[in-house]
């Protein structure tokens, strides 16, 4: 088998790094391709994971459009795939990255691996273009990796082949887990005096630009001035639209601290750090409850409801009244922190690019378990009986809420 791995932003990069190396580990010919849709923090991420790119696009113009980088990638992924000829093509998520180079591959009748398959909104608005983009990869593909049996019903729904979706978990947890370990607490750019409690923030939702993402800012501004011993570290996105609000709204602060992009290893050490997390990102939802943090989700709606049904995210909005009240809640109640603190995590036990490799050998995977029944087998293995008695209650908790 010859694979071809495409990718172009950093949250794919992360979420991939996983699959290369358990390819590579298998002694699985692979080629990495790039289009650079995010550069720095691409670049960031492949020499932290150490991913060689074979060939590097290099697609990203300032302020480009989505159809021309569109475009540019669909030209592009064609002259790629008639010189490396692969077996299949293998393409992460929902981005304008997967989606140009799933069209290209389907073109030229080359498999489709869809890694981080059959997330839904169902609000093609929301989030904007991703939801569409998921959606379009889905009637393209030829093999489903879906992180969870909600991503797997949901491709059920619109008439995929049950036999070509395989339930991993999610590669995020893996990568997570992997770098969780090696990160220590001075990895983290911003270190928050002992007392103070520190809010990590990410917000660069195209679909929030202007308004929604002013009304945020403001309300973390307000919450900042409300609670003397809260800290607000925030790595600003480098879009423009983004930057602009940021700097203008939050700047000036002496407990807002607005940081460059960070190196995934440095971010980790953020989330680690962090009271709780405040996000409009998708990966975050995955990755937190892994970590043990409160989420609350600057969205309407998420493709990720697994989360928010096993309780450690609480998706918000962009109302500024409320985010303050939500907030305020977590501050001023430490049972609420708690309880979504001690929530299970739905996404996966770190082996979801051990069984989609295994899947491509044409191996039997190792058994997808859902959160219950990983929590139930720890209980078994837990022999002291104080620790058995925690982990039984939250098992009896989750399964109330299932």
């Amino acid at each position: 088998m010859r694979v071809l791995t495409v990718f172009g932003t950093r949250p794919e990069a992360i979420k991939m790094a996983p699959v290369v190396s358990e390819l590579r580990r298998r002694g699985v010919e692979q080629r990495i391709c790039v289009t650079a849709q995010h550069r720095a923090m691409l670049d960031q991420v492949n020499e932290l994971f150490g991913i060689p790119v074979d060939i590097d696009l290099d697609l990203m113009r300032p302020g480009q459009r989505l159809e021309e980088l569109t475009a540019r990638i669909l030209m592009s992924m064609g002259g790629v795939l008639e010189r490396e000829k692969p077996d299949l093509v293998l393409v992460h998520g929902d981005t304008t990255t997967a989606f140009a180079t799933a069209l290209a591959a389907f073109y030229r009748d080359v498999p489709v691996g869809h890694v981080e398959a059959g997330l839904r909104t169902h609000d093609r608005r929301q989030p904007f273009p991703e939801e569409t983009n998921r959606a379009f990869i889905a009637q393209m593909g030829s093999l489903h990796f879906a992180p969870t049996p909600r991503s797997r019903a949901n491709l059920l729904s619109e008439r995929v082949a049950p036999e070509s979706i395989l339930v991993t978990g999610n590669t995020a947890i893996d990568a997570l887990l992997q770098m969780s370990a090696r990160v220590c607490p001075e990895d983290a750019r911003v270190r928050v005096p002992a007392g103070h409690r520190p809010i990590l923030l990410t917000a660069h939702r195209r679909e929030s630009f202007g308004a929604p993402l002013e009304a945020t800012f403001l309300a973390l501004r307000r919450i900042v001035e409300r609670f003397p011993d809260v800290e607000v570290v925030y790595p600003v996105h480098p879009n423009p639209h983004v930057q602009e609000p940021a700097h203008r709204l939050l700047g000036g602060h002496a407990r807002i601290h607005l940081i460059e992009p960070q190196p995934y290893h440095a971010f980790v050490a953020l989330m680690k750090q962090a009271e709780l997390i405040i996000t409009d990102s998708g990966g975050i939802q995955e990755e937190a409850p892994a970590l043990g943090k409160p989420v609350l989700v600057l969205r309407n709606v998420t493709e990720r409801p697994e989360a928010v049904e096993a309780g450690t995210v609480r998706l918000v909005g962009t109302d500024p009244e409320r985010i303050e009240q939500a907030v305020t809640t977590l501050l001023c109640e430490p049972e609420e922190q708690e309880h979504m603190a001690r929530a299970i995590n739905p996404y996966g036990d770190g082996r979801a690019a051990e069984r989609i490799v295994s899947h491509l050998l044409g191996e039997s995977p190792a058994p997808w378990q859902s959160p219950a029944e990983r929590v139930s087998e720890s209980v078994r293995k837990d022999e002291t009986p104080r620790r058995r008695t925690r982990r039984l209650d939250e098992l009896a908790a989750h399964e109330v809420r299932l």
